[in-house]
């Protein structure tokens, strides 16, 4: 068994809190509350539904095991392997987790397929319609060490002409009546996205983008609420005119290897149907 430990920074059901900031799969969860003090409460047993307080400790006693089903039949580049880690180049169109819809189509489900003794440890997430790198620790210890250890670039297509480079500081919160759409807002949390354009067509703009936080749905939001939404990307104003999916690549990661003191740069080529959009008409 694995223990992982935290200290609440706020009130709330512990379910809430293990599935929205702690990305605790509702599986996890199911499987906890079947495992002897599965979850404690500052040494007591707790229910899902039971409020925690600030400053509560919480303990899960998660089996170190594999709780997703291997798909030996996906194929996903390898970007880069050693023995702590491995990035995957993830296509568009395929979630990086399991979920109700899509159980055996994840890079989860191939991870698994992979090594099929270890627990899948995604130290990044991309949306599914997201490509490129998508790094995962090979143990716990490692994705601990991993948390803080990776800067990442992106590449987009976004909707119209942008000459220079600069810097989106809005804050972002969930709109009120989606569980998934994001918007600008003055009471969400600080988000700032620095862009600089690398080719500019007659419809359309490439960007390399860097993050300074890393809010769900950053990129998407802060180039719709400039007015220029990314192309594919009909949840935030781009339309699929021209692309299919959404116009968002994760090209490059720079990692600091923690246990070996070096730093690797592992890159992945920008989508074709992207570079196209520049020769639109």
């Amino acid at each position: 068994m694995g223990k992982l430990t935290f200290t609440a920074d706020k009130d709330g059901t512990l379910e809430n809190m293990l599935m929205k900031d702690k990305g605790i799969s509702r599986r996890t969860i199911s499987k906890l509350k079947r495992t002897e003090n599965g979850i404690t409460r500052n040494g007591i047993l707790i229910r899902t539904i039971d409020t925690v307080k600030c400053g509560d400790v919480i303990v899960l006693d998660i089996p170190d095991k594999n709780l997703i089903d291997p798909n030996p039949d996906l194929d996903v580049t390898i970007a880069f392997e050693n023995e702590r880690l491995v990035v995957f180049d993830k296509p568009v169109g395929m979630p990086v987790h399991p979920s109700i819809k899509h159980r055996l189509d994840t890079l989860g489900n191939y991870f698994t397929a992979l090594y099929p003794e270890k627990t899948f440890r995604p130290i990044n997430r991309l949306d599914r319609d997201t490509s490129g790198l998508c790094a995962v620790a090979k143990d716990a210890v490692s994705a601990s060490l991993l948390q803080n250890s990776i800067k990442k670039t992106y590449y987009a297509a976004v909707t119209g002409k942008i000459t220079e480079s600069g810097v989106i500081d809005a804050p972002i919160a969930r709109e009120q009546e989606s569980i998934i759409k994001r918007v600008v807002r003055d009471d969400g949390k600080k988000a700032v996205t620095r862009y600089k354009p690398i080719s500019t067509g007659n419809r359309y703009t490439l960007l390399e983008i860097d993050l300074e936080t890393g809010r769900t749905h950053q990129i998407r939001v802060h180039f719709s609420y400039i007015g220029h939404p990314l192309a594919g990307d009909e949840l935030y104003g781009g339309s699929k005119d021209d692309i299919n999916e959404q116009a968002l690549h994760c090209g490059k990661m720079t990692i600091q290897l923690p246990w070996e003191n070096s730093i690797i740069t592992v890159t992945s080529p920008i989508r074709e149907d992207m570079k196209s959009l520049l020769e639109k008409e």
